[in-house]
This record gives C-alpha cells, structure tokens and sequence, in this order.
C-alpha cells in the first residue's frame, strides 16, 4: 500500500493500493488494443465533447480539489484555487484546439515532376503514451500530460508522483465520468521504481511525457524503445538581473512571488538574483522586509502564504545547503526551521559561486542576491550554470532590457515579469540540462501527433 501523508504535518490522508507487473502488463495491452482498432478510435467531435465534459465536473469540485492540493502536495490553498482554475482552463483549452489541429497543403505542380498532383497531410495519434508527473502541481501537470492525450486520441498510462497521487487518480476518474472509455487513460500506481522504468521504456509506448529529476529524466530518455519521442520537463536554478534603472517600488512583489510561491518547489523559481551594485542596498532592504511579512505554516489556511517542503529530507537538504554557503562567507537573512518540513523564508547574499546553492536547483523557500556593475557580467553569471530554463531582466532602460533578453541563455525572458510566470498555452521548455522538447498544451499535442501525407494523382 502507499501511504499519502498531508505535507505538512505528515498526518495520514489515505492508503492507495500498489499494483504489480501484471497490472502494468494489462494496462499495456488494453492501450494498445484500442489504439490498435481504427474503428473504434474517437472522432474529433467525441473527444471535444468528453473534454467539455470534464471541465464541467471540474468546476463543480473546484473547493474540493484546490484543497486536496493544499493536503497531499503542500502548495497554500490560495495558490492550490489558482491551480485548479488553471486546470481546468487547460482541459478546455485542449478541446479548443482540436479546432485549428489540421494539417496543410503540400504545393504540387512547382516541377514537371509533380505536375498534376494534389497533396495534403493529416493529423494522427502517435500512440500509447506514458506520463510520468511530479509532485508539485499534482493536479495541473496531470492536466498537461494527460488533457494532450485525449485531445489528439492517444491512449494514455500515467504514474503520478508518489507523495501526490490523489489529484491525478480523481482526474482520471473524472475523464471516465465524462464519458472517456477506460482503456484511453489510466492511472498507473506502482509497487516499485523499476515497474515506472518498464512503463516509461515498453516497446509498446511511442511518447514519453517526463516531468522530475533529470537523473531518472535522461536515463529512461536513453532507455527509450527505437522511433519513441519524449518531453523531459526537469529543474532550474532561474536567474534574474535588476538593472539600475528598475522600479524598485514595483517590481519587489513580483520577485518575491516568483522566489517564494510554493515554498519554490517550481521548475522556474526565481533562485539568482543579481542586482546593480549601485541599488543593491536599497534592492535588500525592500526584499527582506517583504520576505519578512510572508506568512508561513498551514497550507490548508486560507492567509498561508508559505507552505511546507514535500519531505522532511529537502527541508534538511536545503538547510544544509544554506548553512554551507554561511560557512563560505555569506550572509543569510531570515530563514530557519518551523517544522519537520517547513522552512521560513530566507534569503543568502553573496554565496560563493562553486556552492551547492549558487549552482543547483534549490526548490526551496531561498534566494540568493549578487551584485554587479557590468550588464554583460551579469549575463555571463547568469548563464555560467548547467541548467537553462526561464529568466527575468527588471529594467525600464530598454535598450538593457532588449540586450538581456537576446543574451540571456534562456527558453523565454521576461522583462519586468518573474521567471515563474507561465500560462498553459504558450511554449514551456527546458534548455541544456534542464528539459528537452516543447511543453505547453498545444505544443505537446502537436508532440503526440504524427503528419501523414497523402498525394493524389489526376488521371
């Protein structure tokens, strides 16, 4: 049985039953049989009807939901409502572009070669996916790997992350409820690591949708039966450069949400940030007194600001991580231990370079603030880590602005924004170390689809 624990006080919510080999095995086989069988695939019109459906039920639950989020996963349940809006926005935003998913004209007759000729391609499901998630949005990365799937009509097996399963298992009920036949998408539960690995790498799936630690990420991307495509979604240490001519007096809150939303378990967390040396004063004392005003405990509270780790072992690790920076000559405002797994906020000024923590992905509650006095210092700081994700430039000098953006080693900048800000429709993807392929609900449909071409010949 797995045990799911609240993440905050490690109270027990539920025992969910594991499954074995022969689980997975029938779960594999029924997937592949209606993939298998054309003629009962589900039209267009069917799967946009089903996917309506499911936001509906959604919103019906949306309370309901948003606190199961805030129990299993730990995020604040104000934070917990916006990824339940979310969500749901998402299942509807796959619906909506099945309306615009087509292919194209292919232009005959430009040789004597293909004179006479009318070719066009259509769109197919690539086949079975699987979907591995993690635990930090439970409900909306599920949302991101499974909505995709049944937008195009690829079955779909998806192993949710394993502090986190409620979410997804009631999504996927919720998709049976709306009228999804079963074998189109299930859950998988496993008894052991080993079952994900031969879910994630059985000659029967043709996509992997990853999202988690790049050490698993990589391994099964290389692991991957030949012709099988992936998305790896994994971490980041984001930068964000402010510029002398930022507008402190507005751009603190933002910072500050980018830093610190879920206790920073978010791929895209502001971690770096490195400051003009000529505000840098000002630029801390205005962030440590707003830090200092974040509430931090029960996640399940509606005014909870900061909630807790997702285990007791990264609250140590990341402890330890902001001790060895002290120890290295920084200094570290706010911070220490609620309890077994909440940390109150903090932030290290002036972390050595080669530390864990100006290197690594944090995914805690911490920042670390450098100076600078050159813009192309900055960038190259910035951009001296093995991950690549999302990052911020605060500036109202354009002319800065416009250079950062072009020079920063990043999938999307944003100017005057935080690295975290993200919405389901746009491109989401990891640079380097940090992912490989495109997320974003219609990107990874497109992922899941496979043109054909059909050319036909006038008599």
């Amino acid at each position: 049985m797995l045990q799911v624990v609240q993440a905050f006080d490690r109270a027990l919510i539920a025992e969910i039953p594991t499954e074995d080999g022969a689980a997975l095995e029938a779960k594999l086989q029924a997937a592949q049989k209606v993939f298998a069988n054309r003629s009962g695939w589900l039209k267009p019109h069917q799967r946009i009807e089903i996917l309506r459906k499911m936001a509906a039920i959604m919103e019906t639950r949306r309370d309901h939901l948003a606190l199961q989020i805030a129990r299993e996963g730990g995020k604040p349940l104000a934070d917990a409502i916006v990824e339940t809006t979310r969500a749901i926005d998402g299942v509807r935003n796959a619906a909506d572009e099945l309306r615009n998913f087509a292919g194209k004209e292919i232009p005959m007759g430009l040789t004597a070669a293909s004179d006479g000729r009318w070719a066009f391609t259509t769109k197919e499901p690539i086949g079975v996916v699987a979907a591995i998630s993690a635990f930090n949005h439970p409900l909306n990365l599920i949302v991101h790997q499974v909505a995709p799937a049944i937008a195009v009509g690829c079955p779909v097996i998806v192993k949710p992350a394993g502090p986190t399963p409620l979410s997804c298992l009631e999504f996927i009920a919720i998709a049976h409820e709306a009228g999804l036949p079963e074998p189109w998408a299930q859950s998988f539960i496993p008894e052991s690591t080993a079952l994900a690995e031969k879910l994630a790498t059985d000659a029967r799936i043709a996509f992997l949708s990853f999202i988690g630690s790049p050490k698993i990420g990589w391994m099964l991307h290389h692991k991957l039966t030949p012709g099988a495509r992936s998305a790896l979604e994994h971490g980041g240490a984001a930068p964000a450069i402010v510029d002398a001519s930022a507008d402190l007096a507005r751009i603190i809150e933002p910072i500050v949400k980018g830093a610190y939303y879920h206790a920073g378990q978010v791929c895209v967390s502001t971690q770096r940030i490195f400051v003009h040396e000529t505000i840098r004063g000002e630029f801390v004392e205005r962030l440590s007194a707003r830090v200092a005003q974040l509430r931090t405990g029960d996640p399940t509270k509606a005014d909870t600001d900061v909630g807790p780790l997702i285990h007791p072992r990264e609250a140590a690790r990341i402890s330890a991580w902001i001790e060895d920076a002290q120890a290295g000559g920084a200094k570290v405002i706010g911070g220490g231990r609620l309890s077994e797994t909440t940390l109150l906020p903090s932030i290290v000024l002036d972390a050595p370079t080669d530390s864990d923590i100006s290197q690594d992905e944090v995914f805690g509650p911490t920042v670390c603030v450098y100076s600078f006095k050159d813009l192309d210092d900055a960038i190259a700081r910035a951009n001296a880590v093995a991950w690549s994700f999302q990052a911020s430039i605060f500036a109202q000098d354009i002319d800065v602005a416009l250079r950062a953006a072009e020079r920063l080693e990043a999938s999307a900048v944003m100017v005057n924004d935080p690295t975290a800000f993200r919405v389901d429709w746009m491109p989401f993807a990891g640079r380097k170390q940090s992912g490989y392929g495109t997320g974003g609900i219609p990107y990874t449909m497109h992922d899941m689809a496979q043109d054909k071409m059909i050319v036909l010949r006038r008599r």
